[in-house]
């Protein structure tokens, strides 16, 4: 009988496209940065701390794999997820764009498919839910746009309005005078602004607004997972200086909103190749000579970010082992493989982890399919004899 769960492991791993349920699944690697992060989550689900962080690593060393691990324990903590990848459509130095895209990636605990404004849909126009977001978007924020805007989006029953004052609150803003026209005609005030809202400027209100909203809805707080981050290195020197005073927000305990932790996925070469290559302190000092705060915090944080380091023996040959159980209950046999067999099969898949996992089930699937692999063969399906000419291993 096949297990279809482990088949969609083993193929995923195949692929070598990351995988929520291989993060599910293989998260005991790396316990030190492991443990870090759970202390953390743990301080933002008890104590409400926000807080950041930047990890760094080589190509296919498992960035976006912790990442991943990261998901699955928030969401074990009833924590809402948001992920994403910055690229040339999300730039770190344009937070608008972020927004958008974090919230079109947000993932409510132990939901598989992103989204959660049926959650807003639930909340009625006179609820303690309601009139706390009230209150915290007219006190606690930049500008009170949010008020105006929320409030219209609790009293319409125009479905046009409301998809409007939806999409508003997912990123795509719509402009202040067709917002003060829904409000005066719900409630026959005008709206006045005690400063105008531009999306350039305040679009931080937000990120606060959908963080506070999180822990109102009962959720122990909002964890943001932004992978791919070495890609603001092709960005001009002035963007790139402003994407760090962006990532500031999410990094720096002081800017982070409320009950959230966030971590920043970096390529280990960003620092030699960007930060001392493009001079970034120098071109810091040079563009805002009066303001680098926040930004030379964060490029101290890029900086000092810890490493991803390549696993042990031990740890490669846990993963091994473990593939090899997957791959057994994907495909309905018994690879009674020894952990040194195994291991020797992925030495000619270089020195990254992703080869070395993919080279191991190639391994394993000729074994399955052929009875052999390479010089070492089967006589009954999952065990193992060798030629003659090969030293024999063995089993544990």
């Amino acid at each position: 009988m096949y297990d279809m769960e482990a088949r969609h492991i083993i193929e995923a791993l195949r692929s070598g496209v990351p995988s929520r349920a291989v993060g599910q699944y293989f998260s005991e690697a790396r316990p030190k940065i492991m443990k870090e992060i759970s202390d953390r989550l743990d301080m933002v689900c008890e104590e409400g701390k926000s807080s950041g962080m930047v990890i760094s690593g080589k190509y296919g060393e498992g960035k976006t794999h912790l990442l991943n691990t990261v998901f699955n324990l928030a969401h074990s903590n009833h924590m809402v997820v948001s992920y994403l990848s910055l690229s040339k459509e999300t730039p770190m130095d344009k937070l608008y764009l972020v927004y958008q895209k974090l919230i079109r990636n947000t993932y409510l605990p132990k939901r598989q498919q992103p989204g959660f404004m049926h959650e807003l849909e639930k909340i009625s126009a006179n609820s303690p839910v309601a009139n706390e977001m009230l209150i915290y978007a007219l006190k606690h924020l930049e500008t009170d746009k949010l008020y105006y805007l929320f409030r219209s989006y609790l009293n319409t029953e125009d479905a046009d309005e409301k998809f409007l004052l939806q999409a508003d609150l997912e990123g795509d803003f719509m402009a202040n005078v067709p917002l003060k026209k829904i409000y005066r005609r719900i409630f026959d005030q005008p709206v006045k602004y005690n400063t105008n809202f531009t999306k350039t400027k305040h679009c931080g209100d937000y990120i606060s607004f959908m963080s506070h909203l999180f822990t109102q809805l009962g959720y122990h707080g909002w964890v943001i997972l932004m992978d791919e981050t070495e890609l603001m290195g092709r960005l001009g020197k002035k963007a790139r200086l402003n994407a760090y005073r962006n990532m500031a927000q999410f990094l720096l305990p002081e800017r982070c909103p409320e009950a959230a932790f966030s971590i920043f996925a970096l390529s280990a070469s960003y620092v030699e190749d960007v930060v001392e290559g493009k001079h970034e302190y120098e071109n810091l000092a040079e563009v805002y000579p009066d303001q680098q705060e926040p930004a030379k915090t964060v490029l101290d944080l890029l900086v000092r970010a810890p490493q991803l380091l390549p696993l042990t023996k031990e740890e490669i040959n846990e993963v091994l082992c473990k593939i090899q159980d997957f791959h057994g209950k994907a495909y309905g046999w018994t690879p009674n493989l020894s952990a040194a067999s195994l291991a020797e099969s992925t030495q000619a898949g270089g020195y990254l982890l992703r080869t070395k996992i993919r080279a191991a089930i190639e391994f394993l699937d000729q074994l399955y399919q052929y009875g052999k692999a390479g010089r070492t063969t089967v006589n009954e399906l999952g065990e193992e004899s060798f030629e003659e000419d090969v030293p024999v291993i063995e089993d544990f």
